[in-house]
């Protein structure tokens, strides 16, 4: 350990080393319960600081993170948070402010004013009791106020994209109040530091003629320049020259605002404010920076912020007290202000309180402002450990308040649509409606494929491609949303919507965040009634469970049948066949070859498998039932029904697979390995072992909805359809 941690830039690298990977497991499990990420990166910071590590064993604080270190780790955290100031700029879209209503305008100023107002009251009282007596009164005042009025604009976004919020009124006014209180918030604190640093009347001024200089320069000329790049962006690729442009541009503007005295985070945030949004260039600009910054370096902001602060200096029941009373006002201040100026406009007390709460958010934007007032030694430490146990408590409690307020159930089946009503035409069964579940680009082109096969020209208007987008703390795509497309659905679906082109076949695309993909799916599925939930399947990073994860989550709770596509280059499908051994999931995989049968005209091979001394009597059986799934009339496809005996039916089965099909589709019941809970050895060697493209299905037990399947297969206009 001591050669490790002797040498500086090993320290730094064990540094983040730890920082990332407890940000990260603290993430994993926090979001299970439905925080933001940055909750468990300001955790961690406190974890890795004084407050537990420091407490629970000095000695290995002292060695990881001892004092000297601290003016390497605190700069390189500075780089990453101009960084970030410059994502939040690009995230920032002007028109957010614009054309927004009476409603807007009048939460969005009362949520500034009733915290300033709050915090200004509470100052004097404050500074005579947690600050130095040489800190100005007026400094002091205006920080409190401006540190009570922050709101976290990228949690906040997340939080409402993740919520499917962003499109509705709610989610309008939250996210508009917000960014009026980013851009406000971020000027009064530009003044507050300029009047702190200045030195005398004739400093203030000058720093304020050189500012409203360095906004008309931004404004007159690197704005028009940007946009004319932007536009030039938006025809070709942002290439390296571009991106070394911006960060130069970045550099220059961060260093002119440090050298006027507003802070060189000012400078990062009005120049990514400045890139017009319209181009691909802020879009390009953010995707090339931001998983660097928020993964890598700005963990490294909330570690040195842990380490600055230091619970065990609230040593008093008094001092827990004035922290109550703090995290007491600005809840009080966000919540109250912004919650009553929303029922002022004529929001219900439901829509009202939600706005409120999501206002209430301060997340890592307080964190800035609050390491901004300790660096300029205008809060004491103790202060800023109160201020920053609001932070987190205010950020933590967002969610299951706003799921308290505003339940989500409230608001699904707007979320994911209107239940659609399922035309009968009088010589046709009800037409089959199947959501593709699309999570890797490579598997859309075969999941097409399959929808062709099972829905022929009646699967108009009646399959879906769903894309479900992993949350992010960044809110530069999830804004998209609202307007309704973003990169990665375009990247992800592409392929997806060329094979369905060239086969003529319309689909529906949808796409939003969840943070509960099992969940979100279940619930399309059953908003527009679908008859087969088909997912994707990928090999496991750890481990061989091939029926897992989410796949699991799903087949456990779909209101519909469940297709597993392990696809192995599937363009067309002939040859069909369909493994046998009698459960209630092989005859769902039935169903669907007697639907390919009578759609795509393939051959179908029904192989029925069993024990050496029983084969006799299983055959006939199973050869009754497979009559009985098949006995409607207009298939086009020939169905051949085979009996072999084998002790081990997936061997059986994989050897048949050889012969020269397209498609091998097989029942997920317990003959196949998928246990209630437990997943067995013959399903991984289907799915891992078969040499052409394999469909595992899952029966969904709803009765009704496996008759729905039975009957679901469209017979030509001009033939009687058989009873069922």
């Amino acid at each position: 350990m001591h050669a490790i941690t002797h040498n500086p830039l090993t320290l730094l690298i064990l540094q983040m080393t730890m920082v990332v990977a407890l940000s990260r497991v603290l993430g994993a499990f926090l979001r299970r319960i439905g925080q933001p990420m940055v909750v468990a990166e300001i955790t961690a910071g406190i974890l890795l600081g004084p407050s537990l590590l420091g407490w629970l064993s000095p000695g290995v604080m002292d060695t990881v993170f001892p004092k000297s270190s601290m003016s390497l780790l605190g700069m390189l955290s500075q780089v990453g948070l101009v960084l970030f100031m410059f994502l939040i700029g690009l995230e920032l879209d002007p028109k957010l402010l614009k054309n927004r209503g009476h409603a807007s305008v009048v939460i969005s100023h009362t949520s500034i004013i009733v915290p300033f107002a709050l915090g200004a009251l509470v100052a004097p009282w404050l500074r005579s009791r947690l600050s130095e007596p040489d800190v100005p009164f007026s400094s002091f005042t205006l920080f409190m106020g401006v540190a009570m009025s922050i709101t976290a604009f990228p949690v906040l976004a997340r939080i409402l994209a993740e919520r499917r919020l962003l499109r509705t009124k709610v989610g309008a006014l939250a996210i508009t109040c917000a960014a009026v209180d980013d851009v406000t918030a971020w000027c009064l604190l530009a003044f507050v530091v300029s009047a702190v640093r200045a030195t005398g009347l004739d400093g203030a001024v000058r720093t304020t003629v050189l500012a409203l200089g360095y906004i008309a320069v931004m404004l007159l000329v690197v704005r028009p320049f940007l946009a004319r790049l932007g536009a030039r962006s938006g025809t070709q690729p942002v290439n390296q020259n571009v991106v070394a442009l911006a960060m130069l541009l970045l550099l220059v503007s961060s260093m002119v605002t440090e050298a006027i005295g507003i802070h060189a985070l000012f400078g990062a945030f009005v120049l990514g404010a400045a890139i017009p949004k319209d181009g691909g260039l802020a879009e390009a600009l953010a995707h090339k920076l931001e998983d660097v910054v928020v993964v890598l370096l700005l963990p490294l902001f909330f570690a040195y912020s842990g380490l600055r602060t230091q619970i065990g200096l609230l040593s008093s029941p008094q001092h827990w007290a004035i922290c109550a009373l703090l995290i007491f006002l600005a809840c009080a201040g966000k919540f109250g202000g912004s919650a009553l100026a929303a029922r002022f406009t004529g929001l219900g007390w439901r829509e009202s309180s939600a706005i409120g709460i999501l206002m209430n958010t301060r997340g890592l934007m307080e964190l800035v402002v609050l390491n901004i007032g300790l660096d300029l030694g205008v809060i004491s430490p103790t202060l800023f450990t109160m201020m920053v146990l609001m932070a987190l408590f205010t950020t933590f409690i967002t969610t299951p308040l706003l799921q308290y307020v505003y339940p989500f159930e409230r608001f699904a089946k707007e979320v994911a649509g209107t239940p659609e009503a399922t035309p009968m035409p009088v010589a046709q069964a009800p037409v089959f409606t199947m959501v593709m579940c699309v999570a890797d680009d490579r598997t859309g082109p075969g999941m097409v494929t399959l929808g062709s096969a099972l829905g022929g020209s009646e699967a108009a208007e009646r399959l879906y491609a769903l894309h479900l987008i992993e949350p992010d703390d960044r809110a530069s795509f999830l804004l998209r949303q609202e307007h309704g497309s973003t990169a990665g659905e375009g990247k992800v679906l592409e392929p997806l919507l060329a094979q369905a082109k060239s086969l003529t076949l319309p689909v529906k695309p949808l796409s939003f965040v969840s943070g509960e993909p099992a969940v979100d799916i279940c619930r399309v599925a059953e908003a527009k009634r679908a008859d087969l939930l088909l997912l994707g399947w990928r090999k496991p990073l750890i481990g061989r469970s091939a029926l897992s994860g989410t796949v699991y989550e799903v087949m456990k709770r779909a209101p519909a049948d469940v297709g597993v596509l392990v696809d192995r280059g599937l363009t067309q499908i002939r040859r069909v066949l369909v493994p046998f051994l009698g459960g209630a999931h092989d005859r769902a995989a039935l169903r669907l070859a007697k639907r390919i049968t009578h759609i795509a005209g393939a051959d179908v091979t029904v192989l029925h498998v069993v024990a050496p001394d029983r084969s006799g009597g299983k055959g006939s059986g199973a050869k009754a039932r497979m009559e009985e799934v098949f006995r409607e009339p207009g298939a086009s496809g020939q169905v051949t029904f085979e009996v072999v005996e084998h002790d081990v039916p997936s061997q059986a089965a994989l050897a048949e697979a050889k012969r020269g099909y397209d498609l091998v589709i097989v029942g997920a019941g317990a003959e196949w390995g998928l246990e209630e809970r437990l997943f067995g050895l013959h399903s991984e060697k289907m799915i891992h072992a078969c040499p052409v493209s394999l469909l595992v299905v899952h029966q969904h037990g709803d009765a009704r909805a496996a008759a729905k399947a039975s009957r679901a297969v469209v017979v030509p206009a001009t033939q009687e359809q058989a009873p069922s």
